[in-house]
């Protein structure tokens, strides 16, 4: 079978060169014996419309939506899962019948990742540090894991108050990086960027303590500045993004090909290249 009779899948994206998309979704078509070819392709800033019309025409079956462009897939979506449309964002493309199906994976790939890690989120006290695009796109998800509260904290008060109030449930509320170290939590997850630059979220140190699980959607070759600082503070279970990476995949691939492929071989081929590369 040559590739161009392969179900053809991609993603978009500007920059692309480091994606891993391509790595993972064909470990996992090789894992659950599916036929399928999914590439990386480079898209001009103002071309995302017509790369995404020009891959339907060559048939492609789905496609996934990193930075910038997730905007514009959200606007480009004739349909939109509601986790998609809470989300304000699309990751995850479907071409079927005609039709452009939005969707958003992110979310439920961070409640996999942390199932996975055994993280306890019924009735958890949630601190969900940002209120950015990556904090807007896992409340969704993770209130449907019926925890006690979210409280979504973030540098300006009034950004994290005008997301919590787009989801109009109770147990999601709204605080400064000031929080008061009086308050408990079971779970914080760094959805900030601030990892990126070698920063910190500049919440207090109280607020770490040996049962609190510490998140950073953040992943590298090492530990992410958040949770090095994390454990120094005492915390006793840190987790990078790397797992939920892998895992907004999976659920991507399960949409297309309705196969839910295994993740932990992924993960472990992933970590041992980065481990390599340090």
């Amino acid at each position: 079978m040559t590739q161009q009779t392969l179900d053809q899948y991609r993603v978009f994206g500007n920059p692309i060169a480091h994606s891993r998309s391509p790595d993972i979704h064909h470990i996992f078509a090789h894992e659950s014996q599916q036929n399928i070819n999914y590439q990386k392709q480079l898209v001009d800033i103002d071309g995302f419309a017509n790369a995404v019309t020009d891959f339907i025409k060559q048939n492609g079956k789905g496609a996934n939506v990193t930075v910038p462009f997730k905007e514009q897939a959200l606007a480009l979506s004739d349909e939109l899962t509601e986790r998609a449309r809470l989300a304000g964002a699309v990751n995850t493309l479907s071409f079927v019948d005609g039709k452009i199906k939005g969707d958003n994976t992110d979310g439920e790939g961070l409640v996999q990742d942390l199932l996975r890690n055994n993280v306890k989120l019924k009735n958890s006290r949630i601190l969900l540090l940002g209120a950015g695009g990556a904090a807007k796109g896992v409340i969704l998800p993770l209130l449907a894991q019926q925890p006690q509260s979210i409280t979504v904290a973030n540098r300006t008060f009034s950004k994290a108050e005008q997301l919590c109030l787009q989801f109009a449930d109770p147990r999601v509320t709204a605080c400064g990086f000031s929080i008061s170290a009086d308050n408990t939590f079971d779970l914080i997850i760094n959805a900030t960027s601030a990892s990126l630059s070698g920063q910190l979220p500049p919440i207090p140190a109280q607020l770490i303590t040996p049962s609190v699980v510490c998140y950073d959607m953040v992943y590298g070759k090492t530990l992410t500045p958040f949770l090095v600082w994390a454990k120094q503070q005492g915390a006793n279970q840190v987790i990078d993004g790397l797992g939920m990476l892998v895992g907004q995949a999976a659920v991507s691939f399960s949409i297309w090909r309705g196969v839910t492929p295994a993740v932990e071989p992924v993960i472990s081929a992933l970590r041992h290249a980065l481990e390599v590369e340090a």
